[in-house]
């Protein structure tokens, strides 16, 4: 039985069909190497790549995806990330960027999350529940930030539990970071099944959610809407799959 699950950034991992079937319609082609199990995808234009591993691990990356050029950007996103909030990273990738760089924050800001901004620049917005932030930090040695998206449950004992993670560098995109923010706040359930959610106690599950049928039709509709790829003007596809089969 599938389920309305809220809120949707504690509802779980999710399908991947959810991001591939999207990336695929939009052009991205698939060089995955036959003896390792894990899916490679690499964009029509030859300048980014993404990676899907076979096991989803709390900490370590389940989801990379990487800008190619030298100076370039990456992302990545833990297990038990939801494919409905990667997806609103994904998603803005394959858009036409928009003319003017979007404020994130505020994003979050209109959806109740606190904002702190300490005197290095380090920046942070926390959920409500006290157990979401993102945040935009440097490190202790040097000036170069990172931004980390993270929920992690408290322990009962003075520390924390991770339940996932996500990891980009300050050159990301500001319009791909702002898409996934969106979605991170995103207030509509997502689909899963019954019990299918990594803590049935932090989440609300309503059995009135798509089935399989209308999954499929959602999944469907997600590939028809995906922008018309473009013929690559990059080198040849021998040439391009190497550098996303070596990114493992």
């Amino acid at each position: 039985m599938w389920c309305d699950t809220t809120p949707r950034h504690l509802a779980g991992p999710g399908d991947p069909r959810h991001i591939t079937q999207a990336l695929r319609a939009a052009g991205w082609k698939n060089f995955d190497d036959p003896d390792f199990p894990h899916v490679v995808l690499v964009s029509p234009d030859y300048q980014h790549s993404f990676v899907l591993e076979p096991t989803p691990s709390t900490y370590g990356p389940w989801w990379r995806i990487a800008s190619t050029p030298w100076g370039g950007w990456h992302a990545s996103f833990g297990g038990n990330t939801p494919v409905e909030i990667i997806a609103g990273f994904t998603d803005a990738l394959v858009r036409t960027p928009p003319e003017t760089e979007p404020d994130i924050w505020s994003t979050l800001r209109t959806a109740d999350w606190t904002y702190e901004r300490d005197e290095r620049g380090n920046e942070q917005a926390r959920h409500p529940d006290g157990i979401t932030t993102l945040e935009r930090r440097a490190n202790l040695t040097s000036d170069h930030f990172a931004w980390t998206a993270e929920v992690a449950l408290p322990t009962g004992l003075g520390g924390h539990k991770r339940l996932w993670h996500a990891h980009f560098d300050d050159h990301t995109p500001r319009h791909l970071l702002a898409g996934f923010a969106a979605a991170l706040v995103d207030p509509a359930p997502v689909s899963r099944g019954r019990y299918d959610v990594p803590h049935s106690h932090l989440v609300t599950q309503v059995e009135r959610g798509a089935q399989g049928e209308q999954l499929a039709a959602a999944r469907k509709a997600r590939r028809s809407a995906a922008p018309t790829a473009q013929p690559p003007n990059g080198p040849a596809t021998e040439a391009a799959a190497t550098p996303a089969t070596r990114s493992r």
